[in-house]
């Protein structure tokens, strides 16, 4: 068995931390799949950005493909309703 981890960080610019919370809630149901909310890093306050910078989706390399639809289909929904997803490269520690 594989221990790879695949990591994706996902962000829709200006979604609200109610909406993150729930994209979270719905992703967390697929089996496998691990999810964690950014927080915003700006230093700067605005009432124009959301209090969550994106999500860090974490799941198995060998993912199932079942999951991986499932993944791909909340993703999409929620895409279709606020907007285009973007893919940003995790910050190395």
């Amino acid at each position: 068995m594989s221990g790879s981890q695949m990591e994706e960080k996902l962000t829709i610019p200006y979604l609200s931390l109610a909406v993150y919370r729930e994209i979270a809630a719905h992703l967390q149901q697929v089996n496998q799949v691990e999810v964690e909310l950014i927080p915003q890093s700006s230093q700067t306050f605005s009432y124009f950005n959301s209090q969550i910078e994106g999500l860090i989706l974490r799941y198995p390399a060998s993912l199932a493909t079942e999951e991986k639809q499932q993944l791909q289909e909340i993703l999409n929904y929620y895409e279709q309703r606020h907007g285009k997803w973007e893919k940003v490269q995790p910050h190395s520690s």
